[in-house]
């Protein structure tokens, strides 16, 4: 696998993944939260994401379940997703300390546009 920079999704559907187990729908919903609505997965989309990440090693099945009848896979960070996250988490905050500090403002000073 390579070492490339995680894209905007993938980067989020690993994060609504950090803390919990969940599944596909669960997940849809933790990235539009977690992304303040920007970002809604469409289906194909999400298991498109979820296969590769599964490939990757990035993600583990945590379990299966049956839920009204349908089977459901239940989702979890693997332990090569939690490191590369926090490589991608830690690189992403180096650049926001570094943007802050040659803009000249505070963490208080900061207003959304």
């Amino acid at each position: 696998m390579s070492e490339r920079v995680l894209q905007e999704p993938t980067l989020l559907i690993l994060t609504a993944l950090a803390d919990e187990p969940r599944h596909g729908y669960a997940i849809a919903q933790e990235v539009k939260a977690l992304s303040g609505g920007r970002v809604a997965l469409r289906t194909g989309t999400l298991y498109g994401a979820l296969d590769r990440l599964l490939k990757d090693g990035l993600i583990e099945v945590h379990r299966e379940e049956v839920v009204d009848g349908r089977a459901r896979k239940v989702y979890a960070l693997a332990p090569l997703g939690r490191e590369r996250l926090a490589v991608a988490a830690e690189r992403m905050a180096s650049t926001a300390r570094e943007a802050t500090r040659r803009l000249g403002i505070s963490g208080a000073a900061v207003t959304r546009a």
